[in-house]
């Protein structure tokens, strides 16, 4: 089972930016896509964005132009989202997750974020 670990949440006024790392552990081997998403208070948890390990990168509609998935070069099996231009409407749990070959997902715990004044 493939274990998440996220860090990188907190508090950030409007306008300003956060950036959120998950690493994964145990069975990665087969790990073809890792992403991120976001569950607001009385909310639907929803996709922000995700990454192959190919490069391929998806995105929220809501987060383009704003959010960037990568995945780090030195630790392959991390992935990290760098968010800027944060309004009060990215308040939420961002949650990290993997989809491995087999069509199995995993998640972290989630790591709170709130924007405010």
């Amino acid at each position: 089972q493939v274990q998440l670990v996220e860090s990188g949440g907190g508090l950030v006024q409007p306008g300003g930016s956060l950036r959120l790392s998950c690493a994964a552990s145990r069975s990665t081997f087969n790990i073809i896509t890792m992403g991120w998403y976001r569950q607001a208070a009385g909310k639907q948890r929803e996709l922000v964005a995700s990454i192959t390990v190919s490069g391929i990168t998806n995105y929220a509609d809501f987060v383009k132009g704003r959010f960037t998935i990568s995945r780090d070069s030195a630790a392959k099996n991390t992935v990290n989202l760098q968010m800027n231009s944060l309004t009060p409407e990215d308040t939420a749990v961002y949650y990290c997750t993997t989809t491995n070959s087999l069509g199995a997902n995993a998640w972290g715990q989630g790591t709170q974020v709130t924007v405010s004044s």
